[in-house]
């Protein structure tokens, strides 16, 4: 069997809502109920539209966010049970993380060389020596150059920049990369080279990799298996291989039918309404105030996960039947509306 990375067990996270003032009793429900498991060498997209919990998720990964309720465990030990200093070392060095913006993710006042020997100086790798051959490991690893070691961050261009936060997410060879929205900041001609690199390093270095976008062709890409999110839970995990036709949760399906060149037609599912509010999420189903296919039974509870197959599974009342055409489905969603 292959070996289980990181696994998050019945995971909530819920912020006290910002907007209501320092007495208010509002909260956020940015996260409800997740489980995930990201297996050793697998690249786990996770999709869905801003504000569904994706970036929530990805915090949850790395240690940086503490779950309000579950537990997230790394190589088999809850993170949150281990002692600071444990916690800093096995998820300081065993995972890593590229933010979408590397302009601010980098410390503007350090040279290149300096960003990278950070992680080294901080977790005490090795002897002066040895961390500066390390960081010109890295910089040739990612493809940057030796004479941009003196660099400041503000003289890269954008690609450049995320080249180094890429390398410094390296830079204690960690065995899962988290990635959110690594490209959506970077010009439309350097993404494709990031996302190669990142696809080669993965190859090259047996990362886990949870790549985090609101791309669908993207994720489909990049990913063995795509999690769709939607208002803070998880709604169906499947193979990226064949999910745009396979998908079985209305909201995965209308999500690619939206993506041109996916699927035919171009034209997309019509979704009626606004995403509801995270403070105040509807009862039962969340999306089912969207849904063309709700009916009474969505508002009483959450569905639970129902098996395609061993490797595909979906939380839906009333799934997508499979073999439903696009066509059949835009049909279906403009006679409900």
């Amino acid at each position: 069997m292959t070996e289980t990375v990181l696994e998050l067990s019945d995971v909530h996270v819920v912020h006290r809502a910002r907007s209501g003032g320092l007495f208010s009793r509002d909260r956020v429900y940015a996260l409800t109920g997740a489980d995930l498991t990201v297996a050793a060498g697998e690249t786990v997209g996770v999709v869905g539209e801003s504000g569904c919990g994706k970036s929530t998720l990805a915090k949850v990964l790395v240690g940086v966010q503490k779950p309000t309720e579950g537990t997230a465990a790394f190589r088999g030990r809850d993170i949150w049970a281990m002692k600071p200093a444990e916690r800093r070392e096995a998820i300081g060095a065993g995972t890593g993380m590229i933010f979408q913006d590397p302009s601010t993710a980098l410390n503007r006042r350090l040279p290149v060389h300096r960003v990278l020997r950070d992680p080294l100086d901080v977790h005490h790798r090795g002897t002066v020596a040895q961390r500066n051959e390390r960081v010109r490991e890295l910089m040739a690893l990612v493809g940057l150059p030796r004479s941009v070691a003196d660099a400041l961050p503000g003289q890269l261009s954008g690609g450049q920049r995320q080249r180094v936060a890429i390398a410094r997410a390296l830079a204690l060879e960690p065995s899962l990369l988290v990635a959110d929205e690594p490209t959506s900041a970077l010009d439309v001609s350097v993404r494709a080279q990031i996302l190669n690199l990142l696809l080669d390093l993965k190859e090259r270095l047996g990362l886990a990799m949870v790549f985090v976008s609101h791309d669908i062709q993207t994720v489909r890409r990049m990913s063995d298996r795509v999690v769709t999110m939607y208002l803070g839970r998880i709604v169906e995990q499947a193979p990226a291989a064949g999910i745009a036709r396979q998908a079985r949760h209305p909201y995965t399906r209308a999500l690619f039918s939206a993506t041109p060149g996916l699927i035919s037609p171009i034209e997309p599912i019509p979704l009626v309404g606004p995403v509801p509010s995270a403070t105040r999420p509807p009862s039962g189903c969340p999306f089912r105030t969207r849904c063309w296919k709700a009916d009474d039974d969505c508002s009483g509870s959450m569905p639970e996960f129902e098996a395609a197959d061993p490797a595909h599974l979906f939380r839906c009342y009333h799934p997508v039947v499979a073999g439903e055409s696009t066509d059949d489905l835009i049909t279906q969603a403009l006679e409900r509306s």
